[in-house]
């Protein structure tokens, strides 16, 4: 089957409706970087292979998708990138911005909206995991404005991301203690390990994607230097107040909410309709499986607690003050505290 035109259609759209109308050529990952690959440092962290890649450690499996990305990848003006570390909020943050995005085509309330019948991750693709499996063509058949997300550092972003101002990034992070309890109860199900294997490794740097703080870093001092491109929230500070978050959200991406759609309660909605919970105990969320290309997780691991200080029930004192130090340590002088 023929992919639909993207002139035809006004996105964002969910990825899942446009890849399943592509045909799947069932491309493998590119092979032509296996030799630069080969050649960076690894290391072993919770039985995973992890390469060293322009200073982030990431899982071997990816770095080809990395690279190719970076070569390969076309933005358009419009494109809006949700990146952050894992586990710091994404899927929350995917329901919002596209139930914000989409407002027009489907208002929230509508009974055939997208996040009524797909997990969040069906609607906005992960664009890693495509170049990963050598499918990053499939974000071309995404009508404008295209919805994506990532979990790259800031500093393996192509170029032609970072410095064009007609391509928005939306980071989001969380206090990092919270963040590692997230990350060992969603590995865990396909990657057995312990918490406090997966605690050391953090404490090195040495988890998928880490250092954490490097991560951290990279987008909140972009943040700063150019404000207009990059959004930097909070996920603690969205859970106090998720409607004027919202609010930030649409007007940083050129689509503010009109005085009407305030009078009619919009925003209230989105943020109502689609919350953490709300999301948690849909059908299309306690059932079926998201294909992350390296491992297969259940659309239910996506939703656990989403709370603020559930670090307190995994880790001992000790273990905290130990992280914190080196988080404050590793962050000291960038204005960036979590405190």
């Amino acid at each position: 089957m023929a992919a639909p035109s993207a002139s035809c259609l006004v996105g964002p759209v969910p990825f899942k409706d446009i890849a399943t109308a592509v045909d799947d050529d069932h491309s493998s990952p590119p092979e032509e970087y296996g030799d630069v690959v080969s050649d960076l440092p690894s290391t072993t962290a919770l039985g995973m292979v992890l390469r060293q890649y322009r200073g982030s450690w990431v899982m071997q499996e990816r770095v080809t998708g990395f690279i190719s990305l970076q070569r390969r990848f076309t933005p358009r003006p419009g494109d809006v990138l949700l990146a952050s570390p894992a586990k710091c909020g994404t899927t929350w943050l995917k329901a919002l911005a596209f139930a914000t995005m989409v407002r027009g085509a489907y208002p929230p309330a509508d009974p055939q909206h997208p996040l009524l019948r797909m997990n969040p991750h069906e609607c906005v693709p992960f664009m890693d995991e495509l170049f990963t499996a050598g499918q990053g063509a499939g974000l071309e058949a995404l009508p404008s404005p295209r919805l994506m997300n990532t979990h790259m550092h800031h500093a393996l972003l192509p170029a032609s991301v970072t410095d064009n101002p007609d391509c928005k990034i939306v980071f989001i992070c969380r206090d990092p203690k919270d963040m590692l309890v997230s990350l060992w109860h969603f590995l865990r199900g396909v990657r057995p390990c312990t918490f406090a294997d997966l605690f050391d490794s953090a404490c090195e740097g040495k988890t998928p994607n880490g250092p954490i703080w490097d991560h951290l870093l990279g987008y909140w001092s972009a943040s700063k230097t150019s404000p207009d491109n990059i959004l930097f929230l909070r996920y603690e500070e969205m859970l106090v107040d998720p409607v004027d978050h919202v609010r930030k959200l649409a007007r940083f991406i050129g689509q503010p909410f009109s005085q009407g759609d305030e009078v009619a309660g919009i925003p209230a909605d989105i943020v109502k309709l689609y919350s953490f919970d709300k999301l948690k105990g849909l059908a299309a969320n306690k059932a079926g499986s998201y294909d992350g290309k390296v491992f297969n997780f259940s659309h239910e691991s996506f939703f656990r607690k989403g709370v603020a200080g559930d670090w307190v029930n995994h880790m001992t004192p000790e273990m905290a003050q130990r992280f914190d130090t080196i988080i404050e340590d590793r962050l000291g002088g960038s204005g960036l505290t979590f405190k």
